[in-house]
Protein backbone atom coordinates (compact mmCIF):
# COMPACT_ATOMS: atom_id res chain seq x y z
CA UNK A 1 0.00 0.00 0.00
CA UNK A 2 1.27 3.20 -0.70
CA UNK A 3 -0.04 6.11 1.81
CA UNK A 4 -0.85 9.24 0.98
CA UNK A 5 0.98 10.89 3.53
CA UNK A 6 3.10 9.51 6.24
CA UNK A 7 4.07 11.78 9.22
CA UNK A 8 6.67 11.28 11.71
CA UNK A 9 5.73 12.50 15.20
CA UNK A 10 3.09 12.18 17.13
CA UNK A 11 3.49 15.27 19.49
CA UNK A 12 0.95 18.68 18.59
CA UNK A 13 1.62 19.22 14.91
CA UNK A 14 2.04 15.18 14.10
CA UNK A 15 -1.37 14.04 15.44
CA UNK A 16 -2.75 17.79 14.32
CA UNK A 17 -1.68 17.08 10.64
CA UNK A 18 -2.88 13.80 11.05
CA UNK A 19 -6.29 14.37 11.97
CA UNK A 20 -7.09 17.11 9.82
CA UNK A 21 -5.19 14.70 6.40
CA UNK A 22 -7.80 11.92 7.62
CA UNK A 23 -10.67 13.92 7.84
CA UNK A 24 -9.92 15.26 4.12
CA UNK A 25 -9.62 12.03 2.69
CA UNK A 26 -6.23 10.97 2.92
CA UNK A 27 -4.70 7.31 3.27
CA UNK A 28 -2.48 8.93 6.46
CA UNK A 29 -0.23 6.90 8.69
CA UNK A 30 1.15 8.37 11.50
CA UNK A 31 4.75 7.26 13.21
CA UNK A 32 4.84 7.84 16.90
CA UNK A 33 8.18 6.11 18.93
CA UNK A 34 7.02 7.05 22.37
CA UNK A 35 3.73 8.39 23.48
CA UNK A 36 0.64 10.12 20.98
CA UNK A 37 0.79 13.63 22.27
CA UNK A 38 4.46 13.92 22.30
CA UNK A 39 6.05 15.96 24.64
CA UNK A 40 3.67 19.04 25.01
CA UNK A 41 1.05 16.37 26.67
CA UNK A 42 3.18 13.77 28.33
CA UNK A 43 6.38 15.55 29.37
CA UNK A 44 5.98 19.38 29.22
CA UNK A 45 2.84 21.64 28.75
CA UNK A 46 -0.08 19.75 30.33
CA UNK A 47 1.92 18.00 32.62
CA UNK A 48 3.20 21.57 33.96
CA UNK A 49 -0.02 22.97 34.01
CA UNK A 50 -1.56 20.46 36.35
CA UNK A 51 1.20 21.12 39.06
CA UNK A 52 0.94 24.52 38.86
CA UNK A 53 -2.62 24.76 39.61
CA UNK A 54 -2.56 22.62 42.40
CA UNK A 55 0.25 25.04 44.19
CA UNK A 56 -2.06 27.47 42.77
CA UNK A 57 -4.48 26.68 45.01
CA UNK A 58 -2.64 25.52 47.83
CA UNK A 59 -1.20 28.94 48.08
CA UNK A 60 -4.32 30.17 48.50
CA UNK A 61 -5.21 28.27 51.00
CA UNK A 62 -2.56 29.08 53.07
CA UNK A 63 -2.31 32.51 52.43
CA UNK A 64 -5.93 33.21 52.38
CA UNK A 65 -6.29 35.41 56.02
CA UNK A 66 -6.41 38.79 53.71
CA UNK A 67 -9.24 37.54 52.10
CA UNK A 68 -11.22 36.67 55.09
CA UNK A 69 -10.31 32.58 54.52
CA UNK A 70 -8.72 30.52 57.04
CA UNK A 71 -7.45 27.11 56.27
CA UNK A 72 -5.80 25.23 59.40
CA UNK A 73 -2.76 22.47 58.27
CA UNK A 74 -3.14 22.98 54.54
CA UNK A 75 -0.89 20.20 52.80
CA UNK A 76 0.17 19.71 49.19
CA UNK A 77 0.60 15.95 48.26
CA UNK A 78 2.94 15.42 45.85
CA UNK A 79 2.23 11.96 45.55
CA UNK A 80 -1.52 12.82 44.87
CA UNK A 81 -0.94 15.95 42.60
CA UNK A 82 1.66 13.44 40.48
CA UNK A 83 -1.25 11.09 40.06
CA UNK A 84 -3.60 13.66 39.07
CA UNK A 85 -1.21 14.73 36.70
CA UNK A 86 -0.80 11.30 34.66
CA UNK A 87 -5.19 11.02 35.14
CA UNK A 88 -5.21 14.07 33.03
CA UNK A 89 -2.34 13.38 30.71
CA UNK A 90 -4.19 9.54 30.02
CA UNK A 91 -7.91 11.33 29.75
CA UNK A 92 -5.91 13.42 26.63
CA UNK A 93 -4.02 11.31 25.69
CA UNK A 94 -6.98 9.08 24.91
CA UNK A 95 -8.89 12.09 23.66
CA UNK A 96 -6.16 12.24 20.67
CA UNK A 97 -6.18 8.60 19.96
CA UNK A 98 -10.26 8.82 19.56
CA UNK A 99 -9.76 11.40 17.23
CA UNK A 100 -7.34 9.92 14.64
CA UNK A 101 -9.06 6.23 15.14
CA UNK A 102 -12.49 8.49 13.69
CA UNK A 103 -10.27 10.27 11.15
CA UNK A 104 -9.18 6.94 9.98
CA UNK A 105 -5.35 7.28 10.42
CA UNK A 106 -3.18 4.89 10.69
CA UNK A 107 -1.31 4.73 13.56
CA UNK A 108 2.68 2.90 13.98
CA UNK A 109 4.58 2.48 16.89
CA UNK A 110 8.08 2.48 16.43
CA UNK A 111 11.07 4.73 15.51
CA UNK A 112 11.14 5.96 11.61
CA UNK A 113 13.73 6.74 9.26
CA UNK A 114 13.74 7.79 6.60
CA UNK A 115 15.26 5.12 3.79
CA UNK A 116 15.21 6.74 0.48
CA UNK A 117 12.92 7.62 -2.33
CA UNK A 118 12.16 6.02 -5.59
CA UNK A 119 10.55 7.90 -8.71
CA UNK A 120 8.11 6.51 -10.13
CA UNK A 121 7.21 5.44 -13.94
CA UNK A 122 5.37 7.81 -16.71
CA UNK A 123 6.28 10.47 -15.06
CA UNK A 124 4.54 9.99 -11.17
CA UNK A 125 5.86 11.54 -8.90
CA UNK A 126 8.07 10.10 -5.86
CA UNK A 127 7.69 7.42 -3.98
CA UNK A 128 9.12 8.02 -0.14
CA UNK A 129 9.77 4.79 1.79
CA UNK A 130 10.08 4.67 5.80
CA UNK A 131 11.46 2.26 7.85
CA UNK A 132 9.43 1.79 11.19
CA UNK A 133 10.49 -0.83 13.51
CA UNK A 134 10.76 -3.85 10.94
CA UNK A 135 8.68 -2.63 8.55
CA UNK A 136 8.93 -0.87 5.65
CA UNK A 137 5.93 1.96 4.57
CA UNK A 138 5.84 3.80 1.26
CA UNK A 139 3.70 7.29 0.94
CA UNK A 140 3.72 9.91 -1.68
CA UNK A 141 4.18 12.47 0.83
CA UNK A 142 6.16 12.56 4.11
CA UNK A 143 5.68 15.33 6.92
CA UNK A 144 8.34 15.46 9.72
CA UNK A 145 7.19 16.73 12.89
CA UNK A 146 9.71 14.87 15.53
CA UNK A 147 9.72 17.84 17.69
CA UNK A 148 12.36 18.68 19.73
CA UNK A 149 14.84 16.91 22.60
CA UNK A 150 16.77 18.81 25.75
CA UNK A 151 19.92 20.67 25.02
CA UNK A 152 22.18 18.70 27.20
CA UNK A 153 25.81 20.60 27.78
CA UNK A 154 28.49 19.24 28.20
CA UNK A 155 29.19 19.37 31.82
CA UNK A 156 31.23 17.13 34.07
CA UNK A 157 29.12 14.97 36.11
CA UNK A 158 26.46 15.64 34.21
CA UNK A 159 25.62 12.18 32.52
CA UNK A 160 26.79 10.65 35.56
CA UNK A 161 23.88 12.82 37.62
CA UNK A 162 21.06 11.73 34.44
CA UNK A 163 22.17 7.94 35.02
CA UNK A 164 21.33 8.73 38.65
CA UNK A 165 18.53 10.59 38.87
CA UNK A 166 19.72 13.10 40.29
CA UNK A 167 20.08 15.24 37.87
CA UNK A 168 16.77 15.71 35.33
CA UNK A 169 15.19 17.21 32.33
CA UNK A 170 11.72 17.95 31.95
CA UNK A 171 10.84 14.56 31.16
CA UNK A 172 12.03 13.19 34.60
CA UNK A 173 11.29 15.68 36.87
CA UNK A 174 7.27 14.97 36.53
CA UNK A 175 7.65 11.86 37.62
CA UNK A 176 9.66 12.65 40.89
CA UNK A 177 7.47 10.98 43.75
CA UNK A 178 8.78 13.37 46.94
CA UNK A 179 9.57 16.85 46.78
CA UNK A 180 13.24 17.17 47.06
CA UNK A 181 14.46 19.42 50.30
CA UNK A 182 16.78 21.33 47.56
CA UNK A 183 16.51 21.81 43.95
CA UNK A 184 18.51 23.54 41.56
CA UNK A 185 17.80 24.93 38.71
CA UNK A 186 19.89 25.68 35.61
CA UNK A 187 18.39 27.72 33.20
CA UNK A 188 15.56 30.05 33.39
CA UNK A 189 13.51 30.19 30.85
CA UNK A 190 9.82 28.98 30.62
CA UNK A 191 10.51 25.37 32.30
CA UNK A 192 12.55 26.56 34.69
CA UNK A 193 10.58 29.35 35.90
CA UNK A 194 7.21 27.30 36.28
CA UNK A 195 9.49 24.66 38.27
CA UNK A 196 10.95 27.06 40.62
CA UNK A 197 7.32 28.85 41.14
CA UNK A 198 6.09 24.71 41.70
CA UNK A 199 8.85 23.39 43.65
CA UNK A 200 8.99 26.00 45.99
CA UNK A 201 5.18 26.69 46.92
CA UNK A 202 5.69 22.67 47.61
CA UNK A 203 8.51 22.91 49.64
CA UNK A 204 11.97 22.96 47.87
CA UNK A 205 14.53 25.86 48.61
CA UNK A 206 14.91 27.08 44.74
CA UNK A 207 17.76 28.16 43.77
CA UNK A 208 17.74 29.18 39.55
CA UNK A 209 21.23 29.59 38.12
CA UNK A 210 21.14 31.82 34.43
CA UNK A 211 23.70 32.94 32.23
CA UNK A 212 22.00 36.02 31.25
CA UNK A 213 21.46 39.26 33.36
CA UNK A 214 17.78 38.34 33.14
CA UNK A 215 15.44 35.58 33.53
CA UNK A 216 12.39 34.72 31.19
CA UNK A 217 14.96 35.17 28.30
CA UNK A 218 13.13 37.91 25.49
CA UNK A 219 10.44 38.45 27.72
CA UNK A 220 9.44 42.23 28.38
CA UNK A 221 12.50 43.15 30.25
CA UNK A 222 10.36 45.37 32.72
CA UNK A 223 7.83 42.36 33.10
CA UNK A 224 10.86 39.41 33.42
CA UNK A 225 11.86 41.88 36.67
CA UNK A 226 8.62 41.96 38.17
CA UNK A 227 8.12 38.32 37.73
CA UNK A 228 11.40 37.55 39.18
CA UNK A 229 10.46 39.45 42.01
CA UNK A 230 7.21 37.78 42.66
CA UNK A 231 9.00 34.33 43.14
CA UNK A 232 11.81 36.13 45.23
CA UNK A 233 8.94 36.33 47.29
CA UNK A 234 8.13 32.70 46.95
CA UNK A 235 11.37 31.81 47.96
CA UNK A 236 12.98 31.06 44.70
CA UNK A 237 16.80 32.60 44.61
CA UNK A 238 18.20 33.63 41.37
CA UNK A 239 22.01 33.65 40.52
CA UNK A 240 22.02 36.05 37.55
CA UNK A 241 25.44 36.12 35.06
CA UNK A 242 26.29 32.58 36.33
CA UNK A 243 27.47 29.89 34.22
CA UNK A 244 26.97 25.91 35.74
CA UNK A 245 30.71 24.83 35.16
CA UNK A 246 29.86 20.90 37.19
CA UNK A 247 27.54 18.51 38.24
CA UNK A 248 28.98 17.90 41.76
CA UNK A 249 27.91 15.30 44.47
CA UNK A 250 26.22 17.84 46.52
CA UNK A 251 24.79 20.27 43.94
CA UNK A 252 26.41 22.79 41.07
CA UNK A 253 29.39 24.63 40.66
CA UNK A 254 28.86 27.79 38.88
CA UNK A 255 31.03 30.45 38.23
CA UNK A 256 30.12 34.35 37.18
CA UNK A 257 30.81 35.55 34.10
CA UNK A 258 31.90 38.91 34.43
CA UNK A 259 35.46 38.95 35.46
CA UNK A 260 37.21 39.68 38.97
CA UNK A 261 33.82 38.36 40.75
CA UNK A 262 35.77 35.36 42.23
CA UNK A 263 36.54 31.86 41.53
CA UNK A 264 34.05 28.62 41.31
CA UNK A 265 31.21 28.43 43.97
CA UNK A 266 28.50 26.46 44.65
CA UNK A 267 25.20 25.56 45.45
CA UNK A 268 24.03 22.73 47.16
CA UNK A 269 20.79 20.65 45.88
CA UNK A 270 19.49 17.18 46.48
CA UNK A 271 18.10 17.45 42.48
CA UNK A 272 19.30 19.09 39.56
CA UNK A 273 17.11 20.14 37.09
CA UNK A 274 18.59 21.23 33.69
CA UNK A 275 16.47 23.51 31.29
CA UNK A 276 19.00 25.73 29.27
CA UNK A 277 16.50 25.21 26.10
CA UNK A 278 15.49 22.60 23.31
CA UNK A 279 17.07 21.65 19.92
CA UNK A 280 15.17 19.92 16.96
CA UNK A 281 14.75 16.62 17.02
CA UNK A 282 16.19 15.31 13.53
CA UNK A 283 19.31 12.88 14.81
CA UNK A 284 18.91 9.33 13.30
CA UNK A 285 15.74 10.47 11.45
CA UNK A 286 17.64 9.56 8.00
CA UNK A 287 16.71 13.24 5.91
CA UNK A 288 19.88 13.05 4.24
CA UNK A 289 18.81 9.87 2.16
CA UNK A 290 16.27 12.44 0.32
CA UNK A 291 18.50 15.21 0.43
CA UNK A 292 16.40 17.10 2.74
CA UNK A 293 18.33 21.04 3.52
CA UNK A 294 19.27 21.48 7.07
CA UNK A 295 20.80 24.66 9.22
CA UNK A 296 22.20 23.86 12.53
CA UNK A 297 20.53 20.67 13.09
CA UNK A 298 16.90 22.26 12.04
CA UNK A 299 14.81 21.50 8.90
CA UNK A 300 14.72 24.39 6.69
CA UNK A 301 10.57 25.00 5.66
CA UNK A 302 8.99 27.92 3.80
CA UNK A 303 6.23 29.63 5.36
CA UNK A 304 3.90 26.81 4.05
CA UNK A 305 6.19 24.14 5.87
CA UNK A 306 7.41 22.98 2.37
CA UNK A 307 11.10 21.74 2.50
CA UNK A 308 13.41 21.57 -0.61
CA UNK A 309 12.58 18.45 -1.70
CA UNK A 310 8.90 18.03 -3.51
CA UNK A 311 6.02 16.36 -1.00
CA UNK A 312 8.70 16.57 1.93
CA UNK A 313 7.02 19.10 4.78
CA UNK A 314 8.10 19.71 8.30
CA UNK A 315 5.97 21.42 11.19
CA UNK A 316 6.92 22.01 14.84
CA UNK A 317 9.42 22.02 16.92
CA UNK A 318 11.81 20.45 14.55
CA UNK A 319 12.34 23.49 12.18
CA UNK A 320 13.05 25.71 14.88
CA UNK A 321 10.89 29.11 14.05
CA UNK A 322 8.98 29.17 16.83
CA UNK A 323 9.21 25.90 19.57
CA UNK A 324 5.38 26.59 21.07
CA UNK A 325 3.16 23.98 20.78
CA UNK A 326 0.39 26.27 19.32
CA UNK A 327 2.75 27.40 16.72
CA UNK A 328 2.90 23.75 15.53
CA UNK A 329 -0.80 23.69 15.48
CA UNK A 330 -1.25 26.70 12.88
CA UNK A 331 2.13 25.18 10.82
CA UNK A 332 0.31 21.14 10.89
CA UNK A 333 -3.00 23.38 9.23
CA UNK A 334 -0.66 25.16 6.86
CA UNK A 335 1.33 21.99 5.65
CA UNK A 336 -2.44 20.26 5.45
CA UNK A 337 -3.66 23.18 3.48
CA UNK A 338 -0.68 23.28 1.03
CA UNK A 339 -1.14 19.25 0.47
CA UNK A 340 -5.03 19.85 -0.61
CA UNK A 341 -3.90 22.61 -3.07
CA UNK A 342 -5.42 25.86 -0.51
CA UNK A 343 -3.04 28.49 -0.34
CA UNK A 344 -2.20 29.26 3.18
CA UNK A 345 0.94 30.22 4.95
CA UNK A 346 2.06 30.94 8.55
CA UNK A 347 2.59 34.36 10.14
CA UNK A 348 4.59 34.40 12.83
CA UNK A 349 4.77 38.19 14.06
CA UNK A 350 1.35 37.53 16.10
CA UNK A 351 2.30 34.24 18.08
CA UNK A 352 1.61 34.51 21.94
CA UNK A 353 3.88 33.13 24.37
CA UNK A 354 2.73 32.22 27.93
CA UNK A 355 4.46 31.53 31.28
CA UNK A 356 2.30 29.96 33.66
CA UNK A 357 3.76 31.13 36.74
CA UNK A 358 1.84 32.53 39.46
CA UNK A 359 1.62 35.63 38.77
CA UNK A 360 1.27 34.71 35.13
CA UNK A 361 3.06 36.28 32.08
CA UNK A 362 1.74 36.42 29.05
CA UNK A 363 3.02 38.22 25.43
CA UNK A 364 2.86 38.79 21.98
CA UNK A 365 4.52 40.61 18.67
CA UNK A 366 7.24 43.34 19.24
CA UNK A 367 8.95 44.19 22.56
CA UNK A 368 10.02 47.76 22.97
CA UNK A 369 13.53 45.93 22.10
CA UNK A 370 12.85 44.36 18.87
CA UNK A 371 10.78 47.44 17.46
CA UNK A 372 13.73 49.40 18.10
CA UNK A 373 15.86 46.98 16.51
CA UNK A 374 13.76 46.73 13.45
CA UNK A 375 13.37 50.59 13.32
CA UNK A 376 9.86 50.79 14.21
CA UNK A 377 8.89 54.19 14.87
CA UNK A 378 6.66 52.99 18.07
CA UNK A 379 5.02 54.77 21.16
CA UNK A 380 4.22 52.09 24.20
CA UNK A 381 1.73 52.85 26.84
CA UNK A 382 1.39 50.93 30.23
CA UNK A 383 -0.83 50.77 33.47
CA UNK A 384 -1.21 48.72 36.39
CA UNK A 385 -3.19 45.64 36.44
CA UNK A 386 -5.09 47.89 39.72
CA UNK A 387 -6.66 50.13 37.07
CA UNK A 388 -8.92 47.01 36.52
CA UNK A 389 -11.45 46.64 38.98
CA UNK A 390 -11.94 42.91 39.05
CA UNK A 391 -7.73 42.08 39.22
CA UNK A 392 -7.53 44.46 42.37
CA UNK A 393 -10.58 42.82 43.46
CA UNK A 394 -8.51 39.81 43.50
CA UNK A 395 -5.28 40.53 44.40
CA UNK A 396 -3.94 41.91 47.62
CA UNK A 397 -1.48 44.68 46.71
CA UNK A 398 -0.88 43.20 43.17
CA UNK A 399 1.96 44.61 40.89
CA UNK A 400 0.73 43.33 37.44
CA UNK A 401 1.04 45.60 34.38
CA UNK A 402 -0.24 45.32 30.46
CA UNK A 403 2.04 47.22 28.26
CA UNK A 404 1.50 47.95 24.37
CA UNK A 405 3.11 48.88 21.79
CA UNK A 406 1.82 51.02 19.03
CA UNK A 407 3.03 51.73 15.17
CA UNK A 408 2.80 55.42 14.99
CA UNK A 409 2.74 55.77 11.48
CA UNK A 410 -0.03 52.82 11.18
CA UNK A 411 -1.65 53.32 14.71
CA UNK A 412 -1.97 49.53 15.07
CA UNK A 413 -1.32 46.93 17.99
CA UNK A 414 2.12 45.75 17.85
CA UNK A 415 2.85 44.42 20.48
CA UNK A 416 1.06 43.13 23.76
CA UNK A 417 2.99 41.96 27.14
CA UNK A 418 1.20 41.52 30.78
CA UNK A 419 1.33 39.93 33.84
CA UNK A 420 -1.15 38.95 36.50
CA UNK A 421 -3.94 36.89 36.59
CA UNK A 422 -5.48 35.72 33.10
CA UNK A 423 -2.87 36.69 31.70
CA UNK A 424 -2.93 33.68 29.38
CA UNK A 425 -6.68 33.56 28.77
CA UNK A 426 -6.36 37.07 27.55
CA UNK A 427 -3.39 37.15 25.50
CA UNK A 428 -5.18 35.31 22.26
CA UNK A 429 -7.35 38.90 22.01
CA UNK A 430 -3.94 40.51 21.70
CA UNK A 431 -2.47 38.35 19.70
CA UNK A 432 -5.75 38.20 17.15
CA UNK A 433 -5.32 42.69 16.79
CA UNK A 434 -1.71 41.89 15.93
CA UNK A 435 -2.78 39.53 13.30
CA UNK A 436 -5.72 41.62 11.97
CA UNK A 437 -3.80 44.71 12.54
CA UNK A 438 -6.19 46.49 13.92
CA UNK A 439 -5.96 50.44 14.69
CA UNK A 440 -6.37 51.96 17.86
CA UNK A 441 -9.18 54.14 16.60
CA UNK A 442 -11.20 50.14 16.10
CA UNK A 443 -9.98 49.21 19.17
CA UNK A 444 -11.65 51.51 21.30
CA UNK A 445 -14.63 50.64 19.73
CA UNK A 446 -14.73 47.38 21.05
CA UNK A 447 -17.19 46.79 24.18
CA UNK A 448 -15.17 44.98 26.81
CA UNK A 449 -17.42 43.09 29.62
CA UNK A 450 -17.34 44.44 33.16
CA UNK A 451 -15.86 43.99 35.30
CA UNK A 452 -13.05 41.82 34.06
CA UNK A 453 -9.40 41.52 34.23
CA UNK A 454 -9.49 42.37 30.04
CA UNK A 455 -10.34 46.04 30.75
CA UNK A 456 -6.86 46.93 31.10
CA UNK A 457 -6.49 46.61 27.27
CA UNK A 458 -8.94 49.15 26.89
CA UNK A 459 -7.35 51.00 29.57
CA UNK A 460 -4.10 51.50 28.22
CA UNK A 461 -5.56 52.29 24.81
CA UNK A 462 -7.30 55.37 26.13
CA UNK A 463 -4.08 57.15 26.26
CA UNK A 464 -3.34 56.69 22.68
Amino acid sequence: MIYDLIVIGGGPAGYHAAELAGRAGMETLLAEKRHIGGVCLNEGCIPSKTLLYSAKLFHGAVSGEKFGITVENAVLDHEKVIERKNKVVRTLAAGVKARLRQSNVTVAEGTAVITGMKTGGDGDASVFEVKIGDEIYAGRRILVATGSVPVIPDMPGLREGLDSGRVMTNREIFDLKEVPGSLAIIGGGIVGLEMASYFSTAGSRVTVLELLDHVAGPVDREISGILQKNLAKRGVEFLLNCRATEISDRGVIYTHVSDGIGGPKSVDAEKVLVSIGRKPATEGLGLENIGVAMEKGRVMTDLHGRTNVPGVYAAGDVNGVSMLAHTAYREAEACINDMLGIDDEVRYNAIPSVIYTDPEVACVGETEGSAAEKGIDFVSARLPMTYSGRYAAENERGDGICKILIDKRLRTVIGVHMIGSYSSEIIYGAAMMIEKGMRVDDLKKVVFPHPTVSEIIREVITGF
